[in-house]
């Protein structure tokens, strides 16, 4: 693995000494950030060489196999290919496999996904790991239709609504799917802490001029998420999982996410793609359908108002996450500016300045009901005519409460429309 470096290692990182072991077969890969990177560092494995069948029978001896695998000794043909996640094995055996390799293994959760996942799924159905690592994900090789990503482009060029809104309600419902199966695996309360210094830690290395912290409600508890979503892992109503973004390998997940993170990662794909075509259609109206899919299947309290509730984060935190990791991992192969996520950045001190000034109404809201129970208990029990001031004060606090939720911003509006 020597010469130009591969195209899933972070580029502007410099490579150094590792201080941890990698399995047999593999080299062990440490690159950090110099000077204006100060603080990107990620730890990977290659393996030191993959061009032949014997190359893939040493290196998956060492390892620990999980699910179905073929047997090593059926394996006839091996060609391999580089992907921006590691590299691609074609293998023929008694069945034809597809070998992902992962340079920075998972979250660990890869085969619970797997093994969950509603029916119909694409996703692996076996795999090698090393010391608890997830070092090689496999599934059986099929010929494939279309994916959705490359449907939706299509009808974003041709400006065709029907067939966008078709394309995006179905995946949102395919997603929503997925959640449904997971709830019923694993709903742990909302991480709120660590979720925060995430962002924190992430906004540190990037020195953003701005930051974003959210209390998060309930109704966002940590589940089995995906953690990545890509208009292309979809195909009809088929979910692929597959290997993860190298933002994972930069700033590794210390803990389980909601569902919502998978959902925003998912719009945020949408705004990629309609920043890239060429449409005259208008990107809110297409996140209002991809969202209202997801809303349809996906558990009813994730899915609830309250969850989507802005001024507690809802979706578009999530979604300001997604546009970190694109810098980050920009940064990390200085391959220029990122966009959307530059330009939906630039937005988010507008977006929270809004959402600031909205507090007056809840202000006002907190004082109309304290000045109502105020006045109750000094004139309690009451007369019905003392009834009527902590009566209004109670309407007034009320209706400037309602009022402040309904100010939110709307998940299917874009940041730059809020």
């Amino acid at each position: 693995m020597s010469g130009e470096l591969p195209v899933w290692r972070p580029q502007a990182l410099r490579q150094v000494t590792p201080n941890f072991e990698a399995p047999p077969g593999f080299h062990p890969i440490k690159v950090v950030g110099m000077q204006g990177l100060t603080g990107i560092k990620a730890e990977l494995i290659e393996p030191i060489s993959m061009k032949s069948q014997e190359d893939w029978r040493e290196i998956v001896n060492e390892l620990d196999a999980w699910g179905e695998v073929p047997q090593p000794e059926s394996v006839t043909r091996l060609t391999t290919e580089k992907s921006e996640r590691g590299i691609v094995a074609l293998i023929e055996a008694e069945d034809d496999w597809i070998a992902e390799f992962l340079p920075w293994g998972s979250d660990g959760l890869l085969k619970v996904r797997s093994k969950n996942a509603p029916g119909g799924s694409d996703v692996p159905l076996g795999g090698y790991s090393w010391n608890g690592r997830d070092v090689i994900i496999l599934r059986r090789s099929i010929s494939k239709d279309e994916n959705s990503g490359e449907a939706l482009v299509k009808a974003l060029q041709e400006d065709d609504l029907e067939s966008c809104q078709r394309i995006l309600g179905d995946m949102g419902k395919c997603l929503g799917t997925f959640h449904s199966s997971m709830r019923k695996l694993r709903e742990l309360p909302p991480d709120q802490k660590r979720w925060n210094s995430r962002n924190e830690k992430i906004e540190g290395l990037l020195r953003a001029q701005f930051i974003w912290r959210a209390p998060y409600t309930k109704e966002q508890p940590c589940t089995v998420s995906l953690l990545d979503v890509r208009m292309s892992d979809f195909s009809g109503n088929t979910l692929r999982i597959g290997p993860p973004r190298l933002s994972d390998a930069l700033i590794p997940h210390e803990s389980e996410k909601p569902a919502m993170r998978d959902l925003a990662s998912l719009v945020h794909d949408l705004s990629r793609i309609h920043h890239r075509v060429s449409t005259n259609l208008q990107l809110k109206e297409l996140r209002m359908t991809l969202i209202g899919g997801w809303r349809e299947t996906a558990p009813e309290e994730w899915a609830s108002d309250n969850a989507f509730y802005s001024h507690r984060g809802g979706m578009a935190i999530w979604e300001y996450e997604q546009c970190l990791m694109d810098v980050l991992e920009a940064s990390s192969n200085q391959s220029g500016a990122p966009q959307p996520a530059i330009d939906t950045l630039q937005y988010v001190k507008m977006y929270q300045k809004k959402m600031f000034n909205n507090r007056t109404f809840a202000a006002l809201s907190f004082m109309a009901f304290f000045f109502g129970v105020s006045t109750l208990i000094n004139q309690f029990p009451p007369s019905l005519t003392e009834m009527i001031p902590p009566l209004a004060f109670f309407a007034a606090g009320y209706f400037c409460l309602k009022t402040y939720r309904g100010m939110s911003p709307p998940p299917e509006s874009p940041f730059s429309e809020v």
